[in-house]
């Protein structure tokens, strides 16, 4: 194919949802790009994968790794030696790279981390106390398929440690160019941050020997997080209840809300650097400026041309998953992106802070022209670990308070009890549970 037509090509990658003069519609989630993302399925390929790891350990653990990742670990416990080999050989940018980030993270982590104890007086001789536990042990997964995610360690371990965690293992797939060990940036990382439990173990059998346990390996956790695919996000759904888990991850994905004001090479790096995380990934531009899609379009093309991963974006920008909505305007649109719910949300608008403020759904909002969404993935200081798939208008991204319990302590004298006795005992008789209300009568004696 000859420059020019491919050129012509990569323009015509992001197909277009135009839903200009349908201002009356009162729920877009059907007509915005969404990749389909069927973990249901995947339960069925990874229930025989757990139901292994229970059942057989270790050597289980070592017969999927050789079977998925073509490397059978020397150590499925990664030696404090690595880990101190991966830190004394990590490039000195990249370390200062490394402890930019945890700064920056740990510096917001303290503010989400909040009141740890508070006490409420409801009435004389009667408090309710309000404590943020810690969750015990933690089971962190960072993928290491595509690309190695040492920022995902960054992202997990940080804010457990803040919230007070003191056990956190960690898992990432053995690599077989590097002897069955996790990437060397990844146990860098690690032993940056002083987690010394890492795993050389990946996919679902990770979150399965966290939920399950092996014996003389590694102990149950009570929570996983981290992100992973479809069959370590299957996995989550198929344990969960037996372990607590962070979210069902689905593929990532940016929405980019933009007027005619937008650099439209800003906003054709953005869709494209998300794009580069995998071919499923989810890339979206709302608009009402049709001026700005042709330039974007043309901005793709060329930026595209010139990227290291340019077929896994050109999937991904091609998908289901992606695509231009043009809008009529300003309010459409941030109607639109609120169905949406993105997991990145840019606003690249003219007062792009005040937009942003008016959106009420999304996992991060990103503002102005030089907030990009990468910036979020390393150094801002945010979470990268965010809610796919529409999930952010109802959940959060990972922080402190995903490791926190909420514990209440209920304090009575007996005067403050009496004083709401007969409530008690009224409620229970309303709900046909006398022996509750009794409960209450008997350290008052006889009650008439």
């Amino acid at each position: 194919m000859t420059g020019p037509a491919r050129l012509r090509r990569l323009c015509d990658v992001l197909r277009t949802v135009d839903l200009t003069g349908r201002s009356d519609i009162t729920d877009y989630r059907s007509l915005v790009p969404r990749a389909s993302f069927d973990v249901e399925a995947a339960l069925d390929i990874v229930r025989p994968i757990c139901d292994d790891v229970a059942a057989r350990g270790v050597d289980a653990l070592l017969d999927l790794a050789e079977r998925f990742d073509h490397v059978r670990p020397a150590h499925l416990r990664v030696p404090q030696a690595e880990l101190d080999r991966a830190l004394a050989e990590l490039d000195p940018d990249l370390r200062h790279s490394f402890e930019t980030a945890i700064t920056r993270r740990r510096q917001v982590a303290e503010t989400e981390r909040g009141e740890t104890a508070a006490e409420v007086k409801v009435a004389d001789g009667a408090t309710i106390g309000v404590r943020q536990v810690p969750v015990n042990r933690v089971g962190l997964y960072v993928p290491g398929g595509l690309a190695p995610l040492s920022s995902s360690v960054i992202m997990n371990v940080v804010p457990a440690q803040v919230a007070g965690v003191e056990h956190i293992a960690l898992a990432s797939p053995p690599q077989a160019e590097f002897g069955g060990l996790p990437h060397p940036a990844i146990l860098a990382v690690a032993a940056m941050l002083g987690v010394d439990e890492v795993y050389a173990v990946g996919g679902a059998q990770a979150i399965a020997m966290f939920a399950h346990g092996v014996p003389e390996l590694c102990a149950p956790v009570n929570l996983v997080t981290g992100p992973g695919n479809i069959y370590v996000t299957a996995a989550k759904r198929l344990l969960r209840g037996l372990v607590g888990i962070d979210s069902e991850a689905g593929p990532t994905e940016i929405a980019i809300l933009a007027d005619d004001s937008a650099d439209p090479s800003f906003v054709a790096a953005d869709l494209i650097s998300q794009a580069e995380h995998d071919p499923t990934a989810a890339a979206v531009l709302v608009t009402d400026s049709v001026a700005l899609v042709d330039t974007v379009r043309t901005e793709v093309a060329t930026q595209v041309a010139q990227a290291r991963h340019r077929e896994r974006i050109t999937t991904a920008l091609s998908g289901e998953q992606s695509g231009i909505v043009l809008v009529d305007d300003l309010e459409q649109g941030i109607a639109v992106v609120d169905a949406y719910a993105a997991e990145h949300l840019e606003i690249q608008t003219r007062d792009a802070a005040a937009v942003a403020a008016r959106i009420t759904n999304a996992g991060a909002i990103f503002v102005g022209g030089y907030s990009p969404v990468s910036l979020g993935d390393y150094c801002a200081g945010s979470t990268h670990v965010l809610p796919t798939a529409g999930c952010a208008c109802h959940s959060s991204g990972l922080n402190v308070r995903s490791f926190l319990r909420s514990v209440h302590t209920i304090d009575y004298s007996r005067d403050a009890l009496a004083e709401v006795a007969h409530a008690v005992e009224t409620f229970a008789d309303a709900e046909d549970l006398p022996s509750h209300g009794a409960a209450v009568t008997v350290r008052f004696g006889s009650r008439s």
